[in-house]
């Protein structure tokens, strides 16, 4: 099977191409970083999604017989002060993978990764929120995410291409940069080895988040792949919610020094959404799947890959 990834440089990208390529697949992983390691599950190229000529060479070239669209600007904060950029990179690079993918006459299954952030705030009683719930995005980025499911379900309505549409609530995990349980044990190791004075700034301590570790979600992007149903879409994340506070309870107990805790106002956004949280009754109906690994373990792994890189004075 040829697998292509878009957006394969990135945090999920990198753990799905091995999870493709121990599968059996045949890689190709497209993106536009530079690649701090060599890529050794498959082909990587260097193509900007927004390069429409460029990935229909690459698309015709390679005949992808099922494709992740991760490429994306994700964060919500850059997408505040880079709107138009988001949008062009989110709405508009998805509509040339699927035209490629039309003028190249190819229907691979695509599976398109979408965001919690479609939701945006959600009141108590419709938590955890399922999939017919209203789409109200609170910043550009979650805007830009609801047209790319949108612009996914019409390339199956008009062209029969077929497409699933994830959902994806807030991953973490080894390698991660810029979520809450990144920066929390980043700074953590620096409190550890002395880079940083014993105190964490932080912003809102009560927002809460439904936090799954990326080698889950990459099992179950490969099973969506295999078992949804094309034109649908699906929450995944974990059942499991979870404070700052916990969070930093939990790193509390795995690391070696003692540290205060200082909120500050500056860090609470007010786009925050109070609680994140996904109803993945749907998609685990129609998989099987389940998260496996649990938070102390994901949150152990990011202290030690953290530890790794901080000594070695890695520019992260």
């Amino acid at each position: 099977m040829r697998v292509l990834i878009t957006g394969a440089a990135g945090f999920i990208g990198g753990f799905l191409a091995r999870h493709a390529a121990e599968a059996g697949a045949a890689v190709l992983g497209m993106g536009i970083s530079e690649l701090v390691q060599p890529w050794r599950t498959g082909e990587y190229e260097h193509c900007d999604i927004c390069d429409k000529r460029r990935l229909q060479a690459l698309i015709e070239k390679f005949r992808p017989e099922r494709v992740f669209h991760l490429a994306a600007q994700s964060y919500p904060t850059v997408s505040l002060t880079h709107p138009r950029e988001t949008m062009d990179v989110n709405a508009g690079g998805t509509i040339n993978l699927y035209e490629c993918l039309r003028a190249a006459g190819l229907a691979p299954m695509v599976v398109v990764a979408c965001s919690s952030a479609e939701y945006g705030p959600v009141a108590a009683e419709n938590l955890p929120v399922r999939e017919d719930h209203p789409l109200r995005p609170l910043h550009p980025y979650g805007v830009s995410k609801v047209a790319q499911d949108l612009l996914a379900y019409q390339y199956f309505a008009n062209y029969a291409l077929p497409s699933v549409r994830i959902r994806i609530f807030n991953t973490t995990g080894p390698g991660k940069l810029g979520d809450v349980c990144s920066d929390l044990t980043k700074r953590a190791v620096q409190i550890e080895t002395g880079a940083q004075r014993p105190s964490l700034e932080v912003g809102n301590l009560g927002s809460r988040r439904a936090i799954i570790d990326v080698r889950d979600m990459v099992r179950a992007l490969w099973l969506a792949a295999e078992r949804c149903e094309p034109g649908e879409v699906y929450n995944v994340g974990s059942n499991a919610v979870y404070s700052v506070q916990e969070l930093i309870d939990a790193i509390r107990g795995m690391v070696r020094v003692e540290f205060e805790v200082e909120p500050q106002r500056a860090l609470m956004r007010d786009c925050d959404e109070p609680v994140i949280a996904g109803d993945t009754s749907k998609f685990r109906q129609y998989t099987g799947w389940q998260p496996e690994i649990a938070l102390q373990t994901t949150i152990g792994d990011m202290l030690d890959w953290w530890r790794q890189h901080v000594r070695a004075g890695a520019a992260v």
